[in-house]
């Protein structure tokens, strides 16, 4: 992804090129996965920082921390799905 950051602002045929690569389903898919990845990261770190803070530190609320995570992270991802589709 930085590879074609840096040829897509090195020059106008770049920028050109880079868009054509990402138009593929495959690229678009690459993209999607690493986006869900990162979603689900950004969630479950904010549950960390929110668990720091004294909530949801029972056995009861780390269950319930977790499904909350899987549901956001779901929606996320299935947003970012569409955003990139």
């Amino acid at each position: 992804m930085l590879y074609a950051l840096d040829k897509s602002l090195a020059s106008e045929q770049g920028f050109k090129e880079v868009q054509e690569c990402l138009s593929s389903p495959l690229a678009k898919l690459v993209t999607w996965g690493l986006l869900s990845a990162l979603l689900y990261h950004l969630v479950a770190g904010i549950r960390h920082l929110i668990m720091d803070m004294g909530i949801g530190e029972t056995l009861e609320g780390g269950k319930l921390g977790s499904k909350i995570v899987i549901a956001v992270s779901v929606v996320l991802i299935l947003l970012a799905g569409v955003w990139v589709w």
